[in-house]
This record gives structure tokens, sequence and C-alpha cells, in this order.
């Protein structure tokens, strides 16, 4: 279910998933069939790891990568479940064929 909050999303950030909620910082965003499918992936990552493993993994994840690469940024576009959703989000078909636990090959 999308959501137009700025005050959800961080800025800098167009958008964020909290399940079962995607938060936009601007209306005409929704509109934004790219991001809507990135936050969408999300969504369907969250579900699978039940929402509250997602977000340790995610945290822990990110720590990783900032370690490795010294750079928030860069720390956060090689979380594997970015890297699954960017590398996804032009796909209108993913969803649908997206095997379970599809984020792994991204690791």
């Amino acid at each position: 279910m999308v959501r137009i909050s700025k005050w959800m999303v961080p800025k800098g950030y167009r958008g964020i998933t909290l399940f079962p909620f995607i938060f936009l910082a601007k209306a005409d965003l929704s509109h934004d069939a790219t991001l809507v499918r990135h936050e969408k992936i999300h969504l369907r990552q969250q579900a699978e790891l039940l929402i509250i493993l997602f977000y340790a993994w995610y945290g822990v994840e990110f720590l990783v990568r900032f370690l490795q690469y010294k750079n928030k940024s860069l720390a956060y576009r090689n979380i594997s479940f970015e890297r699954e959703a960017f590398a996804q989000e032009q796909s209108c078909d993913y969803l649908k064929n997206r095997s379970f636990f599809a984020w792994t090959k991204y690791l």
C-alpha cells in the first residue's frame, strides 16, 4: 500500500518500505513505476524474512559494507537487498517469476 509522507522518507531518498507500506516523499512519485517496483521488491524481501529478520540483516550488512567501502552511499548500494532491487526494478514481470530468497544471489 503506497502512502505519501515526506516525514517517513529519510532526507536524500525518494521512498522507503516499512512492511506493509511503501512511503514516498512526494505524491508525483507514485507514478514512477520503476521506483514503486523497487519498493515492492523490498516488500517481498521483508515478507520472506518475517520483517524483523530483514531489518536485522539489512543493518548488519550495511555495517559490513560500510567497513568494506568506508562510504555510506557505496555501502547502501551494495547491500544484497538493494542490489536485487536496483538490478530488477526495470523488469515488469520480475515479482511474478522471482524465486524465493532471490536476494541471496546478490550477496
